[in-house]
């Protein structure tokens, strides 16, 4: 079983989970949770007319065939990999208040968050993954288990009224951990559509009352509504910060990073996507995985970025990611580091 131990996002890697494209579908119950959060930029008959249920086959088994490729590359450079339990998504998620089906086992990143020896299973933005950290959970050492309280997700928590604020509201504590990276002491937390300040108030409480002082939380807000952090910032090293430069800039950063050795982003090269699946921008290409502070896992089209990042001193660890556009998820999203060296 896993004892997971993470203190930040480059330490020397030795233990991961990979996900899984099997049974991968966008959900059939288009609901206002999913067009508020997913889908907010279209009409009501454009999100009703949208693609759902299995992604095509095709795409699933070269995915599936691009991530099992991506374990092996982690096995060979001496990783320990763990992979989810297969799940049927299209099976029904239900409370007293909602009913809806699932999406994916592609993501482990996003559903829970790895902080010392815990891993905390987060109040996930979408109904339709809120018990997605559960195909994870027999992994895991019991002890290091943690349910974060289950929001209600009523459909008065999101908004599609202005567009210009997050249309996650405040109410309850939400958020996926995918929107949180850590820098040793410091947390950043970005405010989204996918996390919003009442769950930024409930890590600072869980971090307070199990870690002491160990821990500072900070917010990103005003930076990037949509969704999660690990396309506009991206901790590679001690003091060293990859940023997005159409969403960050001198004005915006939060104050904590302006110390830091900032590496902007060059453009990333625009890769295939099947636009109408609830697909990623291009800036999808940002999300790499630090192996250490001098290896980053980087899909390997984005020759801009492995240059750029070879000018700072760190080597990438190419991987090919044919749908990765499509489905949402590049090597940070599709991969959970569970232990990692402090250095």
């Amino acid at each position: 079983m896993i004892q997971p131990n993470v203190k930040n996002e480059w330490g020397n890697l030795k233990e991961i989970i990979v996900g899984s494209a099997i049974n991968a579908q966008v959900p059939t119950v288009g609901d206002k949770c999913l067009h508020n959060i997913d889908y907010a930029h279209l009409s009501d008959e454009e999100f009703q007319n949208r693609p759902s249920g299995l992604y095509p086959q095709k795409i699933i088994d070269e995915t599936e065939e691009d991530l099992n490729r991506i374990a092996e590359q982690l096995t060979e450079i001496g990783v320990k990999v763990h992979r989810p339990l297969e799940r049927d998504f299209s099976q029904p998620i239900k409370t007293d208040n909602w009913e809806v089906d699932g999406y994916y086992n592609y993501c482990p990143r996003d559903s829970m968050f790895v902080i010392n020896d815990k891993v905390i299973a987060t109040p996930m933005t979408l109904r339709h993954r809120s018990d997605e950290a559960n195909t994870c959970k027999p992994l895991f050492d019991p002890n290091s288990w943690v349910d974060a309280p289950k929001p209600k997700l009523l459909d008065s928590i999101y908004q599609r009224d202005n567009l210009s604020i997050p249309t996650l509201l405040d109410g309850e504590p939400v958020f996926d951990a995918a929107n949180v990276i850590k820098h040793n002491n410091d947390i950043l937390y970005l405010v989204s559509n996918t996390g919003n300040k009442d769950g930024a108030k409930w890590l600072e409480r869980y971090c307070k009352e199990n870690f002491g002082n160990e821990y500072n939380v900070h917010t990103a807000e005003g930076v990037y509504a949509y969704i999660h952090i690990d396309t506009t910032f991206v901790f590679v090293g001690e003091g060293k910060v990859l940023l997005n430069p159409s969403r960050v800039d001198h004005n915006n950063i939060p104050e904590f990073l302006k110390p830091f050795d900032k590496i902007w982003s060059p453009d990333m090269v625009v890769t295939n996507v099947l636009e109408d699946w609830c697909s990623a921008s291009p800036w999808l290409g940002m999300n790499i995985l630090p192996i250490n502070d001098k290896l980053c896992m980087v899909e390997e089209r984005q020759t801009h970025l492995i240059h750029e990042l070879k000018k700072w001193g760190i080597e990438t660890l190419p991987v090919k990611m044919r749908h990765s556009r499509t489905f949402s998820g590049g090597p940070h999203c599709v991969t959970l580091d569970v232990v990692r060296d402090e250095k």
